[in-house]
């Protein structure tokens, strides 16, 4: 694995219901800051995505945004950023958040923050890439999903292997500890009936 430089986060738009949201973005802004992690992220000004970009840059780090341009006309592009990548589509905005960062973590989120962690962690699984992908387990926000994981696990839709792959942690230092000691591990793609 490659030094850890750019970590894109997946986040909400919104805050959530509850304060531990923000309090967890402000709390992986601190500490990437230390370990001069850049930021690559949606680009927005608003909720938790705001949230850890602001902090980010409250601590003199870099922030790197890429918005699609529809969202741009929506005015919701932050405009403080080191960088602002404006995007033609949604899929060119994942593809440039993709090729900039070296790491994925999901900090709590909605649909898009879902679909965003699935198909980067789908394309580590693929080989696609060997940079690690996790989620930042705020509050028990994504203890449900992780049952579920393990659970699919156990059904063998999922290797165990693959399952292993996305790290959970409710801890950012400890989160991007276990991203600085990651190696990619080497799958078949298929499992035959019978194996576990």
């Amino acid at each position: 694995m490659k030094k850890l430089k750019s970590l894109c986060v997946y986040c909400g738009s919104s805050s959530g219901r509850i304060d531990d949201y923000a309090d967890a973005a402000r709390a992986l802004a601190q500490a990437m800051a230390p370990r001069g992690i850049r930021l690559v992220y949606g680009g927005a000004h608003v909720g938790i995505m705001g949230t850890v970009a602001d902090e980010v840059l409250r601590l003199g780090g870099e922030a790197i945004g890429v918005i699609p341009e529809s969202l741009m006309k929506k005015e919701l592009a932050h405009q403080g950023l080191t960088e602002l990548h404006v995007t033609p589509s949604m899929h060119a905005r994942k593809t440039l958040m993709a090729e900039l960062a070296d790491g994925f973590v999901a900090l709590p989120g909605g649909i898009g923050t879902f679909e965003e962690i699935f198909e980067v962690w789908t394309w580590a699984q693929l080989g696609f890439h060997k940079k690690p992908c996790g989620l930042l387990n705020v509050a028990g926000y994504y203890d449900g999903l992780t049952a579920f994981l393990d659970h699919s696990a156990h059904e063998r839709f999922v290797r165990q292997e693959q399952r292993d792959m996305l790290v959970v942690e409710s801890d950012p230092a400890v989160l991007l500890d276990r991203f600085a000691a990651y190696s990619a591990p080497e799958l078949p793609k298929w499992m035959k009936r019978g194996e576990t």
